[in-house]
């Protein structure tokens, strides 16, 4: 598991650095905890390069910046049924 921070937020689109260089697979879901304690789910799309993924944010994301938490689950988005 893999903690990173949040670089760039462009609507739905979240931008995440991971300082140890281990990133996080296509399509694995990411947590941030937001400042009121609830969790904002992310699914990696891209490897960018320079210890960086780009990610689809799978609810709105205001109150999101830069410098955040976010923690890689290491599985894909999953969902109760």
């Amino acid at each position: 598991m893999s903690i990173g921070k949040t670089t760039q937020i462009m609507g739905p689109v979240v931008d995440v650095m991971f300082e140890s260089g281990e990133l996080p697979e296509i399509y694995s879901a990411l947590e941030i905890t937001l400042e009121d304690n609830s969790i904002l789910v992310c699914e990696v799309q891209q490897h960018l390069g320079e210890n960086r993924v780009r990610t689809i944010a799978m609810e709105a994301t205001e109150g999101l910046i830069r410098g955040m938490n976010v923690v890689d689950t290491g599985a894909p988005i999953k969902m109760p049924i």
